[in-house]
């Protein structure tokens, strides 16, 4: 007696992430005879072994028939972890094309991202705009999304992208794809985030004129900054109207903000473009996952949600060693890497540090009229909790001291110091580095010189190349902190539109490394 071992074969393209950046995953649905059985392969989490249910209870909700079979679906490559809701819609589509519901022409070439609820409401998933940008680059035929994700995948151009609200719906688009116009351009793309506008200026803080000037150095470069002061003094203040002074940010780097936060689930239904610098302040609590990212499905952490941004450490010294200590990979190459048992994954965070303590643990050593009470071995193990690799990372580092009776009392508005005229000057130093550095893809900006690039591009004075000799030897520097030193001297060099870095510029650039930290 022969027994009928008839089966249906189905594949449907969907994404998983690693980092920032999308990988395609093979869906393969086989349908056969058999006991009914629902199996899922290919190293699925949790979250995709409970998709069963949901899709289950989504396809009888859209008034269809789940098949009584056995149903094996298979997530290739199976050598890498799955996790996520994401392949709720693209199995629940592999199912019905198995049993011929769908149009299996129409899904050739097509990529399905989406999370399925009971009722068979497809709901929206992180990282939607890296599965766009794969789906693009793969030359395929659309992309299939739910409705919640529609206006963050328009942002893509050159690709068609089909937004669904239910099941029933991804079934008529499928089924009638040439009769449906996909989505081009949300319809409020080119609204710009507006709750990260910062409407602080830098001639709302009085005095300060040295540390003013060590924030135009660190904006028109994207150096990191260490300020040191008595509580009170303005350093939070300073920290929060850096982000008034800096280029904004092109279209690219909108993108690559914006996908960041999508993978985070950090967009919302006002929020589906970054469209000004971010200005991350985590809490001294946070732990070496929160800033740098981790998790068993690594998530970016609060260096890579200040990409392209600002970074403030407030108190710094208050946060953990071994926390503090990790960020020593992202300040020097402007990406970390995350490691796992069976995977690595990269997140940028190419952002601008600004880190703030007190000079002790009273906070007053070395204030005009406040007495320190501390010992000096208590100072020196309190200074001791910023550790030298990151100190030596650290390319400006400025005291900010107690403003004077006159300085606080003062009435007066400096407008040539104010936000609007320091960027002038910001803005003007920054095209210069652009033409400088239009040949080199990968360098935008002064502080992302290499040592080789130092070479060719730090042409020095003969007065100011005898000056860093002599500055070696009397402060020993290390090899990065010279290479730092050069770094600020051709961004102050800059900002006085010199072709050549002159002594004056070394002199001001040593003068933001010597304090009473190092």
């Amino acid at each position: 007696m022969e027994t009928d071992v008839k089966s249906t074969f189905a594949k449907i393209y969907s994404c998983g992430l690693i980092g920032v950046s999308a990988y395609p995953v093979e869906i393969e649905v086989d349908i056969s005879g058999g006991l009914p059985h629902f199996i899922l392969v290919g190293l699925p989490d949790t979250a995709i072994n409970e998709s069963r249910e949901r899709v289950r209870a989504a396809i009888k909700s859209s008034g269809l028939e789940f098949p009584s079979k056995k149903i094996v679906v298979n997530l290739a490559p199976a050598d890498t972890k799955k996790a996520g809701p994401t392949y709720d819609l693209p199995i629940a589509i592999g199912i019905l094309s198995g049993i011929e519901v769908l149009n299996k022409n129409n899904l050739e070439d097509m990529y399905v991202a989406g999370e399925l609820g009971l009722s068979g409401k497809v709901r929206q998933v992180n990282g939607i705009l890296s599965f766009v940008i794969l789906a693009k680059n793969k030359n395929a035929k659309g992309i299939i999304i739910p409705k919640e994700n529609q206006e963050e995948a328009s942002l893509i151009e050159g690709i068609k992208i089909y937004p669904v609200s239910d099941l029933s719906e991804a079934i008529h688009v499928i089924n009638n794809l040439n009769q449906i116009k996909p989505l081009t351009k949300g319809p409020n793309t080119k609204i710009e985030n507006k709750n990260l506008i910062n409407q602080n200026d830098f001639s709302d803080v009085k005095g300060q004129m040295l540390a003013k000037r060590a924030f135009e150095i660190a904006a028109s470069g994207q150096h990191h900054i260490l300020m040191i002061g008595s509580p009170g003094s303005g350093k939070s203040m300073l920290a929060q109207r850096l982000s008034t002074i800096l280029p904004s940010l092109n279209h690219e780097e909108k993108i690559e903000v914006t996908q960041i936060y999508s993978i985070a689930g950090k967009l919302n239904r006002e929020t589906k473009l970054i469209a000004n610098r971010p200005f991350r302040s985590p809490h001294h609590s946070t732990s070496t996952a929160g800033l740098i990212g981790g998790g068993s499905a690594p998530q970016p952490g609060e260096i890579s949600l200040a990409h392209k941004g600002v970074l403030f450490l407030d108190e710094i010294t208050e946060f953990q060693k071994q926390v503090l200590d990790s960020l020593r990979q992202a300040l020097e190459i402007k990406e970390i890497t995350i490691s796992r048992s069976r995977k690595s994954c990269t997140f940028p965070c190419d952002f601008i540090l600004i880190a703030a303590c007190n000079p002790c643990p009273c906070g007053y050593f070395g204030d005009s009229v406040k007495k320190c009470i501390c010992a000096s071995n208590n100072i020196k193990k309190y200074q001791g909790r910023i550790s030298g690799p990151i100190l030596d990372r650290i390319d400006l580092q400025v005291e900010v001291k107690r403003l004077t009776e006159a300085e606080l009392t003062s009435k007066k508005t400096d407008e040539s110091h104010s936000s609007k005229a320091i960027k002038e000057k910001v803005l003007k130093s920054s095209e210069i580095q652009k033409r400088r550095y239009k040949d080199i893809s990968i360098l935008h900006t002064n502080s992302h010189l290499s040592s080789k690039e130092i070479k060719h591009f730090c042409e020095l004075q003969s007065g100011a190349e005898k000056l860093l000799k002599e500055a070696i030897k009397t402060f020993c520097l290390t090899a990065r902190s010279y290479d730092r030193v050069l770094k600020v001297s051709r961004t102050i060099a800059d900002l006085e539109n010199s072709a050549i870095i002159k002594d004056e510029h070394i002199l001001e650039a040593l003068q933001f490394r010597l304090n009473s930290f190092n």
